[in-house]
Parts: structure tokens; C-alpha cells; sequence
């Protein structure tokens, strides 16, 4: 049906989105990121999108590995398209995140630096940081990084490079 969204095929190594594409994401944060995470599900959720919320439900203080990882764990599985994941700087985040083979979790605090880490890095998991991007900033952050797609050509070869890196050059 035209203009509607359209559900990806299934998951593949290195995504090709488009506007009107419709993605199971999954979320995650800790409590410092809590405020942020429940706009952001909610947001994608409005943009239709499938969103399974790995937690933490508060702002009590917990430690984010124990929510971050498994986000990060199921993107790598292929049971979501993407992943977002949240904090107070999203630095901590991003680093348990990259450390699950076949996530490219960027840390990102402007609509710049989403658009590039789409388009250059085919990140599939977004890390924000809640004391750091002000909160009329972040709906454009979150939807210039689900809407940009990956570039390819040169790209998918440094790309290719990072996963593997015996590759040859």
C-alpha cells in the first residue's frame, strides 16, 4: 500500500533503511538515561515502530551494563534492526555496546553527528546522553538516525574492515 510503512526483510549484516520503513528496535538505559529512554520508545513507537524495552523502569541507581548489554546482545542476534541505548553521557554505554561482536554503537550529541554515523558507519545502535543533549534536541537526533541510511562504496569496505580485520586491504 502506498505510503505506508513497509517491514524489513530480515536481518542483514549491513542495513539499508528508508523513511517509511518500519524496524523492531530495542531500548535500554540506566537511570540516568531513564527520563530520555521512556520519550524516545515512546517517540518511535509514534513513528510505528516495534519497540521492546530492555529496562531499567526508574530512576533508581543501577548499573547500566546489566541493561545495556542485552540490547546490544539481541541487535547483534538480528532479533532487532536497531538499538538505542541511554545514560547520563552515553559514554559508558557506547563502550558495553561496541564490545558485543557486530554492534556499531555510536555516541551521538547532534543531528550531525547522527546523520554521519548512518551514513559513513552504518551504526545500528544509538547511545544518548541525557545530561548532555538538550531535550529539544533530541527528537532530531533520534529521527535523522533512524531515517538516514548507510552510503556504502567506500564505507562498506572500512566497515568490512573493522569486523574483520584480516581483510584485505
Amino acid at each position: 500500500m502506498k505510503g505506508s510503512p513497509e517491514r524489513r526483510a530480515p536481518h542483514s549484516h549491513y542495513t539499508h533503511t528508508t523513511i517509511n520503513t518500519v524496524m523492531r528496535i530495542a531500548i535500554g538505559s540506566d537511570h540516568a538515561g531513564f527520563r530520555y529512554k521512556e520519550r524516545v520508545r515512546a517517540l518511535l513507537a509514534s513513528w510505528g515502530h516495534d519497540v521492546t524495552d530492555f529496562g531499567t523502569d526508574s530512576t533508581e541507581a543501577v548499573d547500566y551494563p546489566v541493561f545495556i548489554r542485552p540490547v546490544a546482545e539481541a541487535v547483534a542476534r538480528g532479533e532487532f534492526e536497531r538499538g538505542v541505548v541511554l545514560g547520563g553521557s552515553g559514554n559508558g554505554e557506547a563502550i558495553v555496546a561496541n564490545r558485543v561482536a557486530g554492534v556499531r554503537c555510536t555516541l551521538c550529541w547532534s543531528a550531525d553527528a547522527a546523520r554521519f554515523a548512518r551514513l559513513h558507519n552504518d551504526a545500528n545502535v544509538l547511545s544518548l546522553g541525557e545530561r548532555l543533549i538538550p531535550e529539544a534536541d533530541l527528537e532530531e537526533i533520534v529521527r535523522i538516525w533512524m531515517e538516514t541510511p548507510f552510503e556504502g562504496g567506500r564505507h562498506l569496505r572500512r566497515i568490512q574492515l573493522i569486523d574483520q580485520p584480516s581483510s584485505p586491504r
